[in-house]
């Protein structure tokens, strides 16, 4: 099990059709707080956070490390992209790569989140070419399930988190995006 802060990070800012994955920068600060402020954002995530709470805690730029990419369309980011080995926040992902995903819910609608995804994927198939990549969501999140089934992932298990029915899909090493 290769470790994702093995990997050279930065990576070169990955293009695709209609934007840019990047590594966080300062000016993303508020963008990001709206993400996670926003009750669309967070319904299905246990809740939007107090952006109280977020102005406090989150420093004058978002982290940067291996695996988190800022979408950014036209110079502003739009969401987000993650590539996180489990920590243990979510049991049935622990030790294994985890695709995450955020986008303020005005790009939503628009592919934006395939599209992202799909880069983010690609550039980790290159990166670690043996790594299979899981995803958890709610089953009531029927945007997210769709996504994760074009992504080519496949049901590993369902079970209960957060009051709710959860979701969990591996995406093998070999498979690629529809």
């Amino acid at each position: 099990m290769t470790e994702l802060g093995a990997i050279a990070w930065p990576p070169a800012p990955i293009k695709t059709e209609r934007f840019v994955l990047r590594e966080p920068e300062p000016r993303d600060r508020a963008a990001l707080i709206d993400l996670l402020a926003s009750p669309e954002v967070g319904r299905y995530l246990g809740g939007p956070r107090s952006r109280g709470q977020l102005e406090r805690e989150m420093p004058g730029s978002p982290a940067r490390r291996p695996g988190r990419f800022m979408v950014d369309r036209d110079e502003a980011m739009i969401g987000q992209v993650t590539l996180y080995r489990g920590t243990g926040h979510l049991r049935q992902a622990a030790g294994r790569v985890e695709l995450g995903y955020l986008f303020l819910p005005e790009a939503w609608g628009h592919g934006y989140a395939a599209e992202a995804c799909v880069a983010a994927l690609d550039w980790f198939a290159t990166a670690l070419p043996d790594e299979p990549v899981v995803l958890a969501t709610q089953t009531a999140n029927t945007r997210s399930m769709r996504l994760a089934s074009r992504l080519g992932f496949h049901e590993e298990e369902r079970y209960e988190a957060y009051g709710a029915e959860q979701w969990l899909g591996v995406r093998p090493s070999a498979a690629r995006p529809v």
